[in-house]
């Protein structure tokens, strides 16, 4: 679990601190002034590794100016046995922290004490939390879409799973309502247009259209012959739906396997119908006094939520005022429960039925609107969704090939499906290109530099850092030269500008991942792949690890061999493969 940047930076503040106590006992200092200065790493690396504002910070307190605090600091710091080899003064004060071979020693050693989870950190303290993703509708294929929200939902467990969180992972199954109903609804029409004609059974206007739903009729057909012809809804809706699904949901687990995927569970809407549970839920409302009727039909008073939401957020009351606030309808009045209504209830189940201590929804942007609403309503029962329930939104993803639009799909002629993706480009492709960038950012994919074999495809470029290192950690074994342990390696003689930096990225992985999982962004792993993937190619370029002092020779090697390790690491966070050989 080392953060070697977070424990050079407390060791900064240590120092510091123990040189100004050891001054004031010297009288040199007033003494039992509590002085809190900033440590920041300096855009300029000439300015040192880490600065420290102590001097200006405690200026006033001290009674004298920033510089010459500063320098009586700087003439109490013991570094004997520290991280750092020297410190110099800058500017008005800033004391500039340099750090020792032994700090550059111990990121080799703290990355081979635990090459697999390097990075790992309690944060999470063991957090309950669940991450919903994909739940795409299963009336068809998955598309591009759920591709993207795959591997962000996917990848963004793995990470708060690596700082600590107990994560579950879910796909929430929409068995159950008006969508369900046209899916039975286009099959059945399908169905009879292979008994009667196309011609002499109408195609519902809001019917799915596509070449699935074409095969799943034919093969209802096959199984059932023409015993459901010209019945009514109530006898034919309830065995279509069935049939279309029990094919169709075992299609979604296959292609999301085939994607890397897998869930904890696959959690069915009907079940919270069935169950009674989302009447109950309503119900709660009621009794909470966020329901009202009208016209027949029951409403969540969204808009009472709302702005006892807003106004808990700190807008004024003349600002909620102004907002354009709807009420949702709960239950029409036929009796049915709305889709919202089975949402609220769902994420009641979460929260108080399996007791996560927080729910992440990875959701596409078009459902924007419904954030807020849902929130307020899980505050309406008492569960805090303003801050427990967190949606993470997903821009689009625009599919090039060779930089032109990909508008069609081979199968279904509409949008580009899953599993059509995966018969053109590899997993790893896919994995790697689709958490490339924040979810906040539209995508590009390109086909056809998914595909290529050189430096501008962004996982070709990794995976070959991954699989050069192999390369050479096997041909310095054959001229006998082994990777060595951490503490048989000299660390000051890796100096050159080009180790140095590749030592210092290899240290700041944990902090990535812990940012990672604090944004709810992995496309961080994803860049610092490719920024510790150009270091090394430089290092590579620049060092030879084939070199007649033996000794630099074998640090030069642990050095690349730590590199493999991390890339492996992060790879396998993305879910992606670490190949030795290209």
């Amino acid at each position: 679990m080392a953060n070697m940047i977070q424990i050079a930076r407390d060791q900064v503040t240590q120092l510091t601190q123990a040189a100004y106590e050891k001054a004031a006992a010297e009288g040199l200092l007033p003494g039992g002034q509590e002085i809190r200065g900033s440590v920041e790493v300096p855009k300029d690396s000439k300015n040192g590794d880490f600065a420290s504002s102590f001097a200006m910070a405690g200026a006033k307190a001290l009674r004298q100016n920033p510089r010459a605090v500063a320098q009586i600091i700087l003439d109490h710091l013991d570094l004997e046995g520290s991280l750092f080899r020297h410190v110099e003064i800058a500017g008005p004060g800033f004391l500039n922290f340099f750090y020792a071979p032994k700090w550059y020693g111990e990121v080799i050693a703290a990355v081979e004490a635990e090459p697999e989870t390097y990075g790992s950190s309690d944060e999470g303290k063991g957090s309950k939390v669940m991450v919903e993703f994909v739940s795409a509708n299963p009336t068809g294929p998955m598309h591009m879409g759920n591709a993207r929200g795959g591997v962000l939902g996917d990848t963004l467990a793995n990470v708060l799973h690596r700082v600590g969180y107990d994560t579950w992972k879910e796909f929430y199954v929409n068995d159950a309502g008006n969508q369900i109903h046209k899916f039975a609804t286009s099959i059945y029409a399908r169905y009879m247009q292979l008994l009667v004609g196309e011609e002499n059974y109408e195609f519902p206007a809001e019917g799915y259209q596509g070449e699935d739903i074409r095969e799943m009729a034919k093969a209802f057909y096959e199984v059932n012959g023409d015993k459901y012809k010209d019945t009514d809804e109530s006898v034919w809706e309830e065995p279509i739906s069935r049939f279309g699904l029990e094919r169709n949901i075992p299609k979604m687990q296959a292609d999301l396997r085939k994607y890397g995927i897998e869930y904890d569970q696959w959690f069915m809407e009907s079940e919270l119908h069935s169950s009674g549970y989302v009447a109950e839920t309503v119900e709660k409302l009621t009794a909470g006094g966020w329901t009202y009727e009208k016209d027949g039909a029951l409403w969540l008073d969204t808009t009472g939520l709302l702005k006892a939401k807003y106004l808990r957020e700190g807008k004024t009351q003349e600002q909620v005022d102004k907002l354009d606030l709807k009420d949702d309808v709960l239950r029409r009045a036929n009796g049915f429960y709305t889709y919202f209504a089975a949402d609220i209830a769902y994420h009641r189940n979460k929260f108080e039925k399996r007791g996560f201590d927080k729910v992440i929804n990875v959701w596409g942007a078009d459902h924007h609107g419904h954030v807020a609403r849902l929130q307020a309503a899980l505050d309406g029962l008492g569960l805090d969704g303003s801050h427990r329930l967190v949606i993470v939104l997903m821009q689009l993803v625009n599919l090039l090939q060779d930089g032109k639009p990909v508008r069609m799909s081979k199968r279904t002629g509409k949008a580009i499906a899953l599993h059509d993706l995966l018969d053109e480009i590899s997993v790893d492709a896919a994995r790697y290109y689709f958490n490339n960038r924040t979810s906040t950012s539209p995508l590009d994919f390109d086909l056809g530099l998914a595909v290529r074999q050189d430096s501008e495809n962004p996982v070709y470029y990794v995976q070959y850092a991954h699989a050069r290192i192999c390369s050479l950690l096997g041909r310095m074994k054959e001229e006998g030269a082994e990777v060595k342990a951490a503490a048989e390696v000299d660390a000051a003689l890796l100096s050159a500008p080009e180790e140095l930096a590749l030592l210092k990225n290899l240290a700041e992985y944990p902090e990535e991942v812990r940012l990672a999982a604090r944004d709810y962004d992995p496309s961080r792993i994803n860049r610092y792949l490719t920024a510790l993937a150009a270091d090394f190619h430089r290092f590579y370029n620049a060092c030879r690890c084939m070199v007649d002092d033996k000794q630099l020779q074998a640090a030069r090697l642990k050095l690349a061999d730590t590199v493999r390790l991390v890339l492996a690491n992060g790879l396998n966070l993305l879910g992606v493969s670490a190949p030795e050989k290209m």
